[in-house]
């Protein structure tokens, strides 16, 4: 759950003190939060699957959103979008943990009412 007491405490940062992103880097920075989300989703879903590991959520959250950046920083010195090969791989991997979140929760609520039947 800590992943995801991140992500809200950076949500209410973000909402308390507005940041103003040049144009110029709203690619960069696009695709670097579209890393850190999945990054925070993958470690909610270790998180509910008992798996998690404070080390690896740390490395993948920067080392996703360091790489997505990079893409799109080489894209732009190419002449080429090579930022959405970042989108897409991280979009994927987005739905992907919602998947897993949604069925890992559907499972618990029906264990839970398996368990304790309404009457």
């Amino acid at each position: 759950m800590l992943p995801l007491l991140g992500l809200i405490l950076g949500l209410l940062i973000g909402i308390i003190i507005p940041l103003h992103i040049p144009q110029e880097l709203s690619t960069y920075a696009a695709v670097a939060i579209l890393a850190a989300l999945d990054s925070v989703l993958g470690g909610v879903c270790a998180s509910m699957e008992k798996r998690f590991d404070m080390k690896v959520f740390i490395s993948g959250f920067f080392a996703n959103s360091v790489l997505a950046a990079l893409l799109a920083f080489i894209g732009d010195r190419l002449g080429i979008q090579l930022y959405l090969a970042a989108i897409f791989a991280f979009g994927n991997r987005i739905f992907i943990n919602l998947g897993v979140l949604r069925r890992h929760l559907i499972n618990r609520h029906d264990d839970s009412n398996r368990r304790h039947p309404e009457v």
